[in-house]
């Protein structure tokens, strides 16, 4: 009798075989996430430099000044174009002309003045920047006068050295011819300029002032009061600001920033425009 052969026993099945599915899917949902993480992150410090670009750009071409539009403007028409700078492209703003080019962060900016505007040109600020250096060039060298672009526009930077005493807001008698050079300059152009009062932090406490304050808008009162009384500024197109210590441009924590601290910023705000007519007094209430 023939004896049954027996099967070998089959082998079990693997039952772990669902782990490298789900360890795939992890793997895919892990890599999703990040994804998304990635693209809602914003630099913020990019697109703040944007922003003041184009703000300082439309300034310069008589579009708005401040933080409004002027009668009879409308809004310009802004135009984005994905450029080809890439992610570190640097900021180029370019106002020469009717139309201002703004280049950062790999995309064109372009900000077209409307027909309907004021018409004013902008300001050359190269232009204007090497008059003034060929006008100053001395207190320049000297380290009494600095000049930098802002957003704002062209700033011109007179030190403490130079123009005043510690703690006063007289002008020193040999700030003078500084001055004179330097408003000869901005006064033939027709601009609108607006003089800015800058201290260091450490605290005044005196007679004449209670605080930083008082004396960064007293200084800057006295170089407004002096283009107007000897060098014939119009008052229209001139303005007083004083930030005390809260602009800094360096760190008031070394002796030299804060002497670098101590300042008068003339910043040049664009073109001079014609102002506002007064409104008929018709409709206001009589008096009782």
């Amino acid at each position: 009798m023939k004896r049954k052969r027996r099967r070998p026993e089959q082998q079990s099945a693997n039952h772990d075989r669902w782990l490298v599915s789900y360890a795939d899917f992890i793997t895919l949902l892990f890599a999703f996430f990040v994804v998304l993480y990635a693209t809602a992150q914003t630099d913020n410090k990019k697109v703040a430099r944007v922003a003041a670009a184009i703000k300082g750009a439309f300034q310069q071409l008589g579009v708005f000044t401040g933080s409004g539009l002027e009668t009879g403007m409308i809004p310009p028409k802004i135009i984005f174009v994905q450029g080809s700078g890439g992610a570190n492209a640097q900021i180029v703003a370019n106002t020469s002309g009717p139309i201002a080019t703004i280049e950062a962060s790999g995309m064109n900016v372009n900000a077209t003045q409307s027909p309907l505007g004021s018409g004013s040109p902008g300001v050359d600020t190269e232009k204007l920047k090497h008059e003034l250096e060929t006008a100053l060039g001395d207190d320049i060298r000297k380290q009494r006068v600095q000049m930098r672009v802002g957003p704002d526009g062209l700033v011109v930077s007179l030190r403490e050295i130079g123009f005043f005493d510690s703690g006063a807001a007289s002008l020193l008698p040999e700030a003078k011819p500084t001055l004179t050079r330097l408003a000869k300059v901005l006064e033939e152009k027709n601009f609108e300029i607006r003089v800015e009062g800058h201290t260091d932090n450490v605290p005044i406490h005196t007679q004449q002032f209670n605080s930083n304050w008082e004396l960064s808008t007293a200084r800057a009162t006295e170089v407004v009061s002096m283009l107007v009384r000897e060098y014939g500024f119009d008052p229209r197109y001139v303005s007083v600001a004083g930030y005390a210590e809260y602009r800094p441009l360096y760190s008031n924590d070394t002796e030299e920033g804060r002497k670098a601290n101590r300042r008068i910023d003339l910043v040049v705000i664009g073109m001079r425009k014609p102002t506002a007519q007064l409104i008929p007094d018709a409709g206001l209430p009589k008096p009782r």
